[in-house]
């Protein structure tokens, strides 16, 4: 079969011809109907070098869907054909965290973190899932390559959002910062889910307008005039949840900078960024936080209201024997929204 590899440390990724997986006990392979390029794919290949501790080549793709092709012994319940959307963090499965399907916090992790993040993933043919556990069933009228980048694209923001959901009040505001990939996603499902005034915030026009015209109430151009743009539409007082996809030090000093009084502040995006803490560098109980993917019966949960139609991804699609040429694209920044790779 076809595998878009990881090669090395700082090299482009190959397409290689490799063997066709075989499922053994308890495991499932996946026919790929969709597999995301995701930025932080861009991480593993040209930024943190991992290959000391990962074992290369490995297939890339940690967002994938697709059909039940074959299964192995002692697992029951799917069928060959069955539509499925793979949750990408794959723990330890024993732990009280992945006990109630929050694997993306294992507490028992080890160097590998999935398909794609230190075992073959989704960038292939196939896909070897190591427990049917990792599949959720794609509702009707849902297809693989709309599932496959909200299984990362579409969760993580989904729990982002979703953890602040006592604080998006019809009456609260919400600003998202960093509109792309995620952050139009993220925009969707605080309209879907919240009844909070949506701010987006980037640096791009065109982002700014993709967000409007998913959802967001307002748009502003990231920059000096950010802040007091943002204190103007919130009456003077400030978000009451910010959520940063970015991660860079101007956009979380931005998010810092509007939040309101108790306001939940989450950092997203791995942009490197940094900023000092103390006492009073921000109003009085806000919560700065990190987040790591989300859930799989949050995934069960965002799969539903995509199905609904209240959830999509803004996406380019690519067949498998350009996926190279996908990353060069968001390496570049010319992708609108995601770029899926279709086998």
């Amino acid at each position: 079969m076809r595998a878009l590899r990881m090669v090395g440390f700082g090299r482009e990724p190959e397409l290689m011809e490799i063997p066709e997986p075989l499922p053994g006990p308890g495991e499932v392979v996946v026919k790929v109907g969709g597999a995301g390029a995701c930025h932080s794919d861009l991480h593993v290949l040209y930024e943190l070098d991992a290959s000391a501790i990962w074992q290369l080549p490995m297939t890339l793709g940690h967002e994938t869907a697709g059909w039940v092709h074959a299964t192995g012994a002692g697992v029951d319940g799917l069928t060959e054909g069955d539509p499925v959307a793979v949750y990408g963090a794959w723990g330890c499965g024993l732990c009280p965290r992945c006990a109630v399907g929050m694997e993306n916090y294992c507490e028992l992790p080890s160097l590998v973190g999935g398909g794609g993040l230190g075992l073959d993933g989704g960038m292939a043919d196939y896909l070897l899932v190591p427990h049917q556990r990792h599949l959720v069933a794609l509702p009707g009228g849902l297809d693989p390559v709309t599932a496959a980048p909200l299984t990362d694209a579409g969760l993580t923001p989904y729990h982002a959002v979703r953890r602040s959901w006592p604080k998006l009040t019809p009456d609260a505001t919400c600003v998202m910062i960093g509109v792309g990939g995620l952050g139009h996603v993220g925009v969707q499902i605080a309209r879907a889910t919240t009844a909070a005034q949506v701010i987006a915030v980037d640096v791009k026009p065109e982002a700014c307008e993709l967000a409007r015209k998913v959802g967001a109430h307002h748009a502003v151009l990231a920059g000096d005039t950010a802040e007091a743009a943002i204190r103007e539409l919130t009456g003077g007082r400030g978000a009451d949840v910010v959520i940063d996809f970015v991660g860079a030090t101007p956009t979380m000093a931005l998010a810092r900078a509007v939040a309101r009084t108790m306001a939940d502040v989450t950092i997203v995006g791995i942009g490197g960024g940094e900023v000092p803490l103390g006492f009073f560098s921000q109003p009085y109980e806000v919560s700065i936080a990190t987040t790591y993917w989300g859930s799989r019966p949050e995934l069960v949960e965002l799969l539903a209201l995509a199905a609904s139609g209240q959830v999509s991804t803004e996406r380019t699609v690519y067949p498998l024997d350009q996926g190279a040429q996908a990353y060069r694209d968001l390496h570049e920044g010319k992708v609108s929204g995601r770029a899926v790779v279709v086998p």
